[in-house]
């Protein structure tokens, strides 16, 4: 691995931790997205600065990045784009939606309805979107990092297992430690005012924090992705895999276990984390650090197995225990 790009993941690291207090864990899931061109679903109560940590990464990045806030209203042409009548011509043209973008972050995906969040799929697996008869090819890369709030049922609708398989990683945040919460307080005790053209003023906030210049480009990402192609997987390392994927399908407790594009993604992601952490070769520390972002969203219990209150990170735990 060359030094400059361990400068770079370095560099990219210390500009989101100046922004974001903690998280260190969400980063490292965000950057193996982007390095292996994944998808991410990350799952958390709110105020756990899910957004503005996938802002910060997005521009710190420099690369392109759409939001889309999901509400149970929307439509499809909300996301992808439709056709409109151009009133001058009397012609159909296509108008774009944010997901022709790099980074499209599809905030609080669960409250949207089974339509919209269905409209996704082409784009997700397949990167690109059919408007009025005609496909288009999104950007490159692509990837989709939504969030979703766990804990409320109100108004929300249970993503579908065909779209959960389709995002690699569904990491879990959790609260931060009391000296990081206590960090976060000072920060924005310090943080001032943000004055405005107008005359007035609002207090600022942890968004204001991101710098507009970004460390790197695309460009650069794209040569990154390139190195973590070259990352050596050894055959006893895909043995693993293959034998903890296949598990999941035979153990009692489990109704459905994981498909082959769990495997695939547990490989690209070791890959990635190697290249995160300076090495050219994977370890098993890479595959027991994932496994359970990986596997668990694509696992079900069988009723029995809810009834006993056995968990799924219980079955996870027992399998990697075997492999």
């Amino acid at each position: 691995m060359t030094v400059l790009k361990t400068n770079l993941i370095r560099d990219i690291r210390t500009r989101v931790a100046g922004v974001v207090v903690g998280q260190d864990v969400v980063v490292e899931r965000i950057l193996v997205a982007l390095l292996t061109g994944g998808h991410l679903l990350l799952e958390g109560v709110p105020g756990l600065a899910k957004t503005l940590l996938v802002n910060a990464v997005a521009k710190t990045i420099g690369i392109g990045f759409g939001r889309v806030q999901f509400t149970i209203d929307m439509l499809p042409s909300d996301v992808l784009g439709s056709e409109i009548l151009d009133q001058a011509t009397h012609q159909f043209r296509i108008h774009k939606g944010p997901v022709f973008t790099n980074l499209l972050l599809a905030d609080e995906i669960n409250r949207a309805a089974p339509k919209v969040q269905g409209c996704l799929l082409e784009a997700m697996q397949e990167r690109k979107v059919t408007l009025g008869g005609k496909t288009f090819l999104l950007p490159a890369p692509f990837l989709v990092i939504a969030t979703q709030n766990p804990i409320e049922q109100a108004g929300t609708f249970e993503l579908p297992e065909a779209q959960l398989d389709r995002f690699m990683l569904c990491h879990r945040l959790h609260y931060p430690t009391a000296d990081e919460e206590k960090d976060i307080y000072r920060r924005q005790l310090n943080m001032g005012l943000r004055r405005q053209e107008d005359g007035g003023a609002v207090p600022k906030s942890a968004f204001d924090m991101i710098e507009g210049q970004p460390v790197c480009g695309i460009s650069d990402l794209v040569e990154m992705m390139e190195q973590v192609q070259t990352i050596h997987v050894s055959e006893a390392f895909t043995e693993h895999v293959l034998r903890m994927v296949r598990r999941t399908r035979e153990h009692p407790a489990l109704e459905v276990g994981c498909s082959p594009r769990a495997g695939l993604a547990l490989v690209q992601a070791a890959r990635a984390r190697a290249f995160l952490h300076d090495r050219d070769y994977v370890v098993p520390e890479d595959l027991f650090s994932l496994a359970e972002d990986i596997v668990l969203h694509r696992i079900r219990m069988t009723y029995e197995s809810v009834a006993r209150g056995v968990s799924l990170r219980d079955v996870l735990e027992e399998i990697m225990r075997e492999v």
